[in-house]
C-alpha cells in the first residue's frame, strides 16, 4: 500500500481502510493480480518458461514454503529473491524502540506491542512502514548458529534483571526478526542438525523455542531452502522430518539449448561492448564459450555432482572480451573482434570453476581438462557451420605446404596479408560471418583453423601466444 499521506498512528490506519493479511497472502494476492492481467512474473528469468516457473506459480498458489533444488549456477537464489516483487511496495508496523519485531498494528504478537495498544488510545499508537525491499533476508547455511536464525538467552537482559523466563530475556534470530517477510537459506544439507530440529515448530506450528522456553506466538513468514541433489538426497544430510515440513519442491536445470544458455551469459555478464575501444563478437565465438559448458558438463573427467555452473560461462565470456579490448587499445583496432587466440587466457577465468572426477580424470590436471574442453566445444561448433558452408577445400591447402601464424596480438591486417596466396579457398572461410572488416575475417580465420585442428585435419605449434597452423 502506498499513500500520499500515509497514516502514522493505528488510528489513522484503520480510518484508511488497510487490511491485515499474512505474508503467504499477500504473495498470492499480488501474484493472481499480475498472472490475470498478464505481466511478466519473472523478467530475466531465461529457460525456465515450461518447466521451473509453472512448479513456482503453484507452489505460490498453494502457499507454500519452497525447496529449490539444482545444481550449483542454475539460478536458485536469484529465482527466491525473485519472489520479493509479489509483496507489497511496503506494510505498516507498530514504530517504538522496544518492539524486537516489525508488529502487524492489527495483530501484535510480541509483549511490548501487545501492552502498548491496550494501555493508550489507537491515536497514540505510532505507526511506521516496512519496504518491500527490506523484508527479504537470506543466510548461508554453512556455520549457521541456531542464535543466528532462532534466537538465544540475552545475558545483558539477564544481568539487568530480567527474567529467563520472559520474552524481554530474548534476543531474536533472523527468521523471528522476518516476521511478516521472506526468509531464505542457501545449501540447506548444510545446516546443523540442531538448527534443522529447531526449524521444526516454525515451519509446522510457526512457534519459537529458544532454550526450551516457548515462545507462543505466531510467526508469519515465508521460508524458502536451496539444496544441490547430491547432497539434499544423500542419507542424513536433511533430517526426515523437516523434509516432510517443506510445501513444494522447485527442480532447476541447466538451460537445454544453447540459445537460451548464450543469452543467459550475456545477460548476466553486463558488459558495455561501446566506449572507446568497441567490440563486435562473431556469434561462433559465443557459441564456443557456451558449448565449454555444456562439454564440461557431459564430460567424464567432471564431477557431475557438482555441476558446472552459468558462471563458468559469463566469466569466460568476460575474459574473452576483455582480451579482444587489449589488442584493440595496444594495436589500436576498432572494433575489437575476439579470436579463438583469446581463448588462450581462459585459465584466468575458468580454473576453480571444475571439480575434477578424482576416478575419471586419470591424473589429467586442470589446466589438461579444459584444454580438452575447449578442443570439444571448438570441434563441435565448427563441425555445425562445416556442414552449412563446407570447408574441405581450406584444408587441402596445408597439403601443399602452406603453414599460417595467428596469436592474439597479432594485427588483424597481417591476416589478409598471409592469406593472400589463396584467396578462392578462403572465401568460404568469411561466409561463417559475412564482413570486410579485418578484424572480423581474422577472427573467421583463426575459427576456421581451430576448428580443423581440432577435427584433427592439421596440426598446431604453439610458442610464446604465437601458434602456426600446418598439414599433419
Amino acid at each position: 500500500m502506498t499513500t500520499t499521506t500515509r497514516p502514522a498512528t493505528l488510528a489513522e490506519l484503520r480510518a484508511s481502510g488497510w487490511t491485515s493479511k499474512s505474508v503467504k497472502q499477500e504473495i498470492y494476492d499480488n501474484f493472481i493480480a499480475q498472472l490475470s492481467g498478464g505481466e511478466e512474473l519473472f523478467p530475466g528469468i531465461v529457460g525456465y518458461d515450461d518447466t521451473v516457473i509453472p512448479e513456482i506459480n503453484l507452489a505460490i498458489i498453494a502457499q507454500h514454503d519452497m525447496l529449490f533444488l539444482g545444481e550449483k549456477g542454475q539460478g536458485k537464489s536469484r529465482l527466491m529473491r525473485a519472489l520479493v516483487r509479489f509483496l507489497d511496495d511496503e506494510i505498516p508496523y507498530i514504530d517504538i524502540p522496544e518492539a524486537p519485531l516489525h508488529d502487524d498494528p492489527y495483530n501484535p504478537i510480541t509483549r511490548v506491542c501487545k501492552d502498548l495498544v491496550a494501555s493508550v488510545s489507537e491515536e497514540d499508537v505510532p505507526i511506521a512502514w516496512w519496504p518491500r525491499k527490506a523484508r527479504y533476508a537470506e543466510r548461508l547455511a554453512p556455520g549457521t548458529k541456531f542464535a543466528d536464525i532462532i534466537g538465544e538467552i540475552d545475558p545483558a537482559k539477564l544481568a539487568g534483571g530480567t527474567s529467563m523466563s520472559a520474552e524481554e530475556a530474548l534476543h531474536f534470530g533472523l527468521i523471528p526478526r522476518m516476521h511478516r517477510g521472506i526468509f531464505a537459506i542457501n545449501e540447506l544439507p548444510e545446516l546443523d542438525e540442531l538448527v534443522q530440529v529447531g526449524l521444526f515448530n516454525i515451519l509446522e506450528e510457526r512457534d519459537v523455542q529458544i532454550r526450551g522456553y516457548p515462545v507462543n506466538f505466531d510467526i508469519d513468514v515465508l521460508i524458502l531452502f536451496s539444496a544441490n541433489p547430491a547432497t539434499y538426497n544423500r542419507s542424513g544430510k536433511v533430517i526426515p522430518q523437516l523434509k516432510d515440513r517443506i510445501g513444494s519442491i522447485i527442480h532447476t536445470h541447466y538451460p537445454r539449448e544453447r540459445e537460451l544458455g548464450i543469452q543467459i551469459m550475456e545477460q548476466e555478464a553486463e558488459i558495455d561492448l561501446s566506449g572507446d575501444f568497441p567490440v563486435a563478437v562473431p556469434y561462433f565465438m559465443r557459441e564456443i564459450i557456451e558449448q565449454m559448458s555444456i562439454a564440461a558438463r557431459k564430460s567424464k573427467y567432471i564431477d557431475q555432482q557438482s555441476g558446472v555452473s552459468a558462471r563458468f560461462s559469463i566469466a569466460n565470456y568476460r575474459t574473452m572480451v576483455a582480451s579482444a579490448r587489449q589488442r584493440a587499445a595496444v594495436l589500436g583496432e576498432k572494433p575489437a573482434v575476439p579470436r579463438i587466440s583469446d581463448l588462450g587466457h581462459l585459465y584466468s577465468s575458468a580454473l576453480g570453476k571444475l571439480e575434477l572426477d578424482l576416478m575419471g580424470s586419470h591424473q589429467m590436471n586442470e589446466r589438461q581438462v579444459l584444454d580438452a574442453i575447449l578442443a570439444e566445444a571448438i570441434r563441435t561448433v565448427f563441425e555445425e557451420y562445416v556442414d552449412r558452408h563446407g570447408m574441405e577445400e581450406i584444408s587441402e591447402i596445408f597439403s601443399q605446404g602452406v603453414k599460417i601464424e595467428v596469436g592474439d596480438m597479432l594485427p588483424s591486417s597481417q591476416y589478409a596479408d598471409r592469406l593472400a596466396r589463396v584467396p578462392p579457398a578462403w572465401e568460404k572461410a568469411f561466409e561463417v560471418n559475412a564482413s570486410s572488416d579485418p578484424a572480423m575475417r581474422a577472427s573467421c580465420v583463426e575459427f576456421v583453423l581451430a576448428g580443423l585442428y581440432a577435427s584433427d585435419r592439421i596440426s598446431r605449434a604453439q610458442q610464446r601466444g604465437r601458434i602456426v597452423y600446418e598439414i599433419k
